[in-house]
């Protein structure tokens, strides 16, 4: 039963990201990554097609079909007399599965960390409020079912992260917003990181917490929902900015 309900709710992990199988995604994925994480500057512009694709070892049509990529996520813009140059970031498309994932790698992943705890905010509060009013008895089983398989999940960091990202896409959906349900989807390879910074004993901590929005939904309480929602999302903010800050004490440590 539980196989079912992760099948139709949530696709899998890392589907949402731009595949590295071919030549042109590892291009992708690389130049994409240079430019997020300021390795090279806005405003640049790149070398002609010769010598970039001599650098990523990949012929001028792999090379193309990557600044297709690069270009359709904001990044790049190509003319013909000045050739491509990367946009400015107000110009970036940010909400891209891609560029999330890269800014993990930034060398300001607090910023990252609080930009995208307060995107979530605007959102997932409102769209618990929605789901307490919406849901359908279906959808609250699915929740359950989530919630179960957090807590069978245990102090496993890895197992819990699928559940975990279950639970808030099926609020997401169930809020029945046509606009908010896809938010899930677009944000799911950041949503994912984040669950990661985490600790076995902040991770059964904060199984509270999730209990507190399911009940509240189930309550059929809208403004409880919201509050619930939007103190786990404090939560996550508190948990994810400590942990970076002794991830990044280690590295110092170790330096």
């Amino acid at each position: 039963m539980t196989t079912e309900v992760k099948s139709a709710s949530v696709p899998k992990m890392g589907q949402r990201t731009y595949s590295t199988r071919s030549l042109h995604g590892q291009v992708v994925h690389e130049l994409g990554k240079r430019i997020v994480t300021g390795d090279i500057d806005v405003g640049t512009v790149l070398p002609n097609e010769t010598e970039l694709g001599a650098s990523f070892d990949v012929s001028r049509t792999a090379l193309r079909e990557g600044i297709k990529v690069l270009t359709a996520k904001g990044l790049l813009a190509s003319r013909t007399r000045t050739g491509t140059r990367v946009r400015p970031r107000s110009e970036w498309n940010t909400l891209d599965p891609d560029i999330l994932a890269w800014r993990l790698d930034t060398s300001k992943p607090n910023q990252f960390v609080r930009d995208l705890v307060e995107f979530r905010s605007a959102i997932e509060p409102l769209a618990a409020s929605l789901a307490a009013e919406r849901a359908t008895d279906e959808d609250i089983r699915q929740l359950e079912v989530a919630y179960a398989d957090m807590v069978n999940a245990g102090d496993n960091i890895d197992a819990a992260v699928e559940p975990d990202l279950r639970f808030r896409q099926i609020i997401l959906r169930t809020s029945g917003n046509e606009l908010l349900a896809p938010l899930g989807a677009m944000i799911e390879a950041a949503l994912t990181a984040s669950f990661r910074l985490s600790t076995p004993d902040i991770k059964l901590e904060a199984l509270t917490a999730h209990k507190i929005v399911l009940d509240a939904i189930k309550d059929r309480d809208p403004s409880k929902a919201w509050k619930a929602m939007y103190s786990l999302l404090d939560l996550a903010m508190t948990y994810n900015t400590a942990m970076l800050a002794e991830m990044r004490n280690g590295q110092v440590a170790e330096a």
